[in-house]
This record gives C-alpha cells, structure tokens and sequence, in this order.
C-alpha cells in the first residue's frame, strides 16, 4: 500500500509546478499540491521560528489559514497569507471572520511568487524544493535582515539553515528548515 506521503514525495520529483483546471477559468498555477501541514507541526514552525507578540508572519500559500490563525490566537501576531486558490482564500476568511480574527489577519487572493512580502518578520512555506528556488530570489530581495523564514519539509537550496527541527505527525517525521536573512 502506498502512503500518501510517498505519493507526494513522488509528485514533489516529477511535477514542479502543478496546474489546476477549472472550466470557463484561467488554469491556476500551484508551486506544490495542497497538503495541509499537521496542528502541532504549525505550532512547531511558528516556535522554530521565534515568533513574537506584534511581529508579522506571511505564510506563503496559506491554504486553509490554519498558520495565520495559530500565530495570531497562540502567538499575538499579526498574518497575512497569499494563497492563489479562490475556494482556499473564501472558506479561510469564513473561518477568520467566525473566529473575530479579521483585525489581525488578512488573507490575499494571488501569486506568491509576485506577492509583496517586505513587511514580513516571519514566512512560513510549504512547498516543494523546486518551487522555493523559484521563490528564493524574492525571499532574498524583499526580506529584511533579521526576518525568519521556516520550511516544513523541503529545504531551500543555497541557503544554510540555522536550525533543523524535526517532529513527528501522521506517523512520520517532519522536518522543519529553520533560515535567518543575513544569517551565514
């Protein structure tokens, strides 16, 4: 029986950027499947990240908004997350204005890779190994000195990280990709 992991992990080889079809629409262009990381996994990445009360943390294809309602609810932060799904982005402010999170967290409908993230003192991906090199040029451009950026599970090539935290979920080990912007 195959995992749906080892599925995944296959995808991750073989497609680098997936393309979602919908009839009558243009196609939306995904950097990796939709694959929504575990709670205690989000609370591990926001930790491994030193997120702080007031700071700001973008979770670059924010899918369900779990990691923008964790780091506002358990962390006092504000979020903001880019996610290109138009079904993601509706049912995660449903979900924020139900949850009175609207004054903190903002959920924006586009490209990740065009997104203005500057203000970030925090990001957070999810998204394959060839997708955070095509992500990594922006990182390094609009990031400031000192701004955390956390991986789950794929590592950005060239980048040292300054930490690797691993923790375990569904049955397997995740691992979380610590970096630090001007962190050699």
């Amino acid at each position: 029986m195959t995992r749906w992991w080892a599925t995944a992990s296959l995808l991750a080889i073989t497609i680098p950027v997936l393309s979602q079809t919908v009839p009558g629409q243009p196609p939306i262009n995904r950097l990796a499947p939709y694959v929504p990381s575990p709670q205690n996994v989000v609370e591990k990445m926001l930790e491994a990240a030193r997120l702080k009360a007031g700071e700001t943390v973008y979770d670059l294809g924010s899918g369900d908004g779990r990691v923008l309602i964790t780091a506002a609810q358990r962390f006092g932060a504000r979020a903001v997350g880019v996610e290109i799904s138009p079904k993601e982005v509706k049912a995660s402010r449903e979900r924020i204005q139900q949850l009175k999170l609207d004054d903190r967290i903002q959920v924006i409908e586009g490209d990740l890779l065009t997104a203005d993230f500057s203000g970030a003192d925090v990001v957070t991906i999810y998204l394959l190994t060839t997708s955070n090199e095509l992500l990594r040029p922006a990182l390094e451009k609009k990031l400031k000195p000192g701004a955390r950026v956390v991986s789950h599970d794929y590592q950005i090539r060239g980048w040292t990280p300054v930490a690797v935290e691993k923790i375990e979920a569904h049955r397997r080990v995740h691992q979380l990709y610590v970096y630090e912007i001007g962190k050699k």
